[in-house]
């Protein structure tokens, strides 16, 4: 590897050590075993590494959960099963996600201070809408975009959601199970 992959390598390690506002450039050089000038050299400052390890960090942990999900389909479970195993496997890893997790608030936070931040979680999410569809349903986002959009829309506000109730008090959190019910109940309404 090279300094910029070394920078962002020990920047990820960063945000999951400190998080994004802790984090320092003497941390991120430490961690890198490079030197503070290529800080500005590979990535012209230092907000722009942290976004830009902020965005790999995140890109790792929902490619993470789509693993989870393809790999669940695979076992021959049915929609609903497969759906709880997804969730359980989202909650569980919000444990070992939580800093990067929390470091997206503090991106939250700047996105109205930096359209560089926005647009790197506005680029994020719309990637992510592509991605649940196509994993939970198999809705190819070129063929369909509207589709995937709307589906992928949905479960995006899902993962948020349950992601804050999460992050915020675990033991109240909604449970994989408590979620299928829930959607049962909704699904049989319409």
């Amino acid at each position: 590897m090279g300094h910029r992959e070394d920078l962002l390598e020990g920047a990820v390690r960063c945000l999951y050590e400190k998080g994004y506002a802790r984090t320092t450039a003497r941390d991120i050089v430490e961690a890198s075993g490079t030197n503070l000038g290529s800080i500005g050299y590979h990535y012209g400052g230092m907000t722009n590494l942290l976004n830009a390890a902020l965005e790999r960090a995140i890109e790792n942990w929902g490619l993470e959960l789509a693993e989870a999900i393809m790999s669940a389909d695979a076992e021959g479970l049915t929609g609903a099963e497969r759906f709880e195993r997804y969730w359980a496997h989202m909650i569980d890893a919000v444990a070992t996600h939580r800093p990067v997790l929390m470091a997206t608030y503090d991106a939250f936070v700047q996105m109205d201070h930096s359209p560089d931040v926005r647009r790197m979680i506005a680029n994020g999410m719309r990637d992510a809408r592509k991605l649940w569809a196509e994993v939970f349903h198999g809705i190819d986002a070129e063929l369909e975009p509207q589709r995937a959009d709307q589906v992928g829309s949905l479960y995006q506000a899902l993962i948020s959601g349950v992601l804050t109730q999460v992050l915020i008090d675990a033991d109240d959190a909604p449970t994989p199970a408590d979620l299928t019910a829930a959607l049962r109940t909704i699904a049989a309404s319409l």
